[in-house]
């Protein structure tokens, strides 16, 4: 057979196999080059040499991996001793560099020599061709899971020109989020980013006890840039949906049909992150995500009830990326923005509630913005249900049932005795001269929260703790501040007291 004429002609004889046909046709083997069983320089031995690879892996990996991460990946060429392989996405290409780089190489060594190697075709950018679609998809993975209550993950952005569904509700915008100097940087950066000026602030991570607008700060800004930018990409979900969306997809191996989704936004605004911890799988595949949509220069948003190096169980790794970009405090209001929240509130609902009935409120109602709204709510519904007028006897009432019980009577030797219970020691030495480092430490905490909820000066609660000055109350007050970004056994004693307080728990 000197010619391609005659290999067709040959080829073309029943029982020689198609793909073989088309191979030999297209590359022609120079007929002095000796056949090698292997047939590692043909052109269709990329098919043979992944194959004769795949049953070392499968002899070595449990059946369910080598089906959820081998079985995937398509030959395409064998150049040499360089063997490509295709994979459906870059988090697929990571997880096997990651978990199987081992294996994957001492099996191309078996297969192709010492010198043999993988290189890879990732098949992510042809996803954006038009009418493209993932071979394997099935119809049903396609369609809404409603019960996460979002769009289903696996619906990639740009295939059937589909909308993807932001989850954001509409009622949560900048105009009805009232700043303070409690709120200041975190909403200037969020209103920043809504408007595009930017990717200075990537990520943008929003923190800060439960009540004080986290949500709703973080909807704000992707219903800023929906109405900025309509083409793209938004999704608002929580971690705890997060993470149940990426276990379904693990049950029922559509992994990179879920990475797929999430690493072709524009725009991922994720509520809650502490919720991560210790869920070290879906930590790894956020930390690709997160490469993944940084790198590509696309916005991310995350929420968390405490700053990022504050973080339990959450590896360091996303840590350090949280930090990438700002970190912004939401800390609780002070009594001007308590009472531009409410005043807004009832002017948004035609109320018509008495100036010194929300001042009431709003003094004695200091832990969270929920729980005075909650209160302005029982409000209304006392007076209309029970036909009263709303004045401060009602709002007396309202608040020692559905609040606090005792906040409008809390004073400086409650704290204090809720802080000498939590560090069991006597109040005695708290409020004395003792320079033990528990009884000090005890006894800043207790000018700290003396200092948040009561009224008192820094005179008077000196005056209570063994007649301390002013300075020395300040000083106290500042190093709990201190203590509470750095010592951890600190901060989680100063949050089981914060706790009591807020829910009124008393000391008998």
């Amino acid at each position: 057979m000197s010619s391609i004429q005659d290999k067709k002609k040959y080829l073309n004889e029943p029982g020689k196999h198609w793909i073989f046909r088309k191979f030999a046709i297209l590359y022609p083997r120079p007929e002095t080059v000796a056949l090698k069983p292997t047939l590692q320089h043909s052109a269709v031995d990329h098919v043979m040499a992944w194959n004769n690879i795949l049953d070392l892996i499968r002899a070595a990996v449990p059946r369910e991996n080598f089906r959820k991460w081998f079985e995937p990946i398509v030959p395409v060429r064998l150049v040499g001793e360089a063997l490509t392989i295709q994979v459906p996405n870059k988090f697929f290409y990571e997880w096997l560099e990651s978990h199987f780089l081992n294996l994957l190489r001492s099996c191309v060594r078996k297969e192709l020599g010492d010198k043999g190697k993988l290189e890879y075709h990732i098949l992510m950018e042809d996803y954006q061709k038009p009418g493209f679609r993932k071979p394997g998809t099935r119809e049903s993975e396609v369609k809404k899971d409603e019960d996460e209550g979002m769009p289903n993950p696996f619906v990639i952005p740009g295939i059937r020109n589909l909308r993807v569904d932001s989850n954001l509700s509409p009622k949560y915008t900048f105009d009805n989020f009232i700043e303070g100097s409690c709120n200041r940087v975190a909403r200037q950066a969020g209103l920043h980013i809504a408007q595009m000026q930017s990717n200075l602030f990537n990520p943008l991570v929003i923190y800060g006890s439960v009540g004080l607008g986290k949500t709703h700060l973080v909807q704000a800004i992707g219903n800023g840039i929906r109405l900025k930018s309509p083409e793209k990409a938004i999704v608002y979900t929580n971690a705890e949906k997060f993470t149940n969306q990426f276990i379904h997809s693990v049950k029922n191996n559509s992994v990179s049909e879920f990475s797929n989704f999430y690493s072709g936004l524009d725009v991922l605004l994720l509520d809650d992150i502490q919720f991560f911890a210790g869920k070290s799988g879906t930590q790894e595949i956020f930390f690709h995500l997160f490469n993944q949509l940084h790198q590509n220069g696309k916005q991310i948003v995350l929420s968390a009830d405490r700053p990022p190096k504050d973080l339990q169980d959450i590896e360091e790794r996303l840590i350090s990326r949280f930090k990438w970009g700002l970190s912004a405090d939401l800390g609780s209001p002070d009594f001007e923005t308590r009472m531009a929240i409410l005043m807004a509130k009832v002017e948004q609902n035609n109320m018509d509630i008495p100036q010194n009935v929300m001042e009431f409120l709003c003094v004695n109602i200091k832990s969270n913005i929920r729980e005075l709204e909650g209160a302005l709510v029982s409000l209304l519904a006392q007076s209309s249900l029970n036909f009263r007028k709303i004045d401060l006897d009602l709002a007396r009432e309202v608040v020692t049932n559905t609040v606090s019980q005792w906040s409008h009577e809390l004073g400086i030797d409650t704290i204090a005795r809720l802080v000498a219970e939590q560090y069991k020691v006597p109040i005695e030495r708290m409020v004395g001269k003792s320079r033990q480092r528990q009884i000090v430490m005890a006894r800043q905490m207790a000018m700290y929260f003396a200092k948040q909820y009561t009224q008192r000066s820094l005179k008077q609660i000196g005056e209570f703790f063994g007649g301390k000055d002013h300075a020395t109350v300040l000083y106290s007050c500042n190093m709990a501040k201190y203590l509470l970004d750095s010592d951890p056994f600190f901060r989680d004693s100063a949050e089981a007291v914060e706790k009591k307080i807020q829910k009124g728990q008393r000391i008998k």
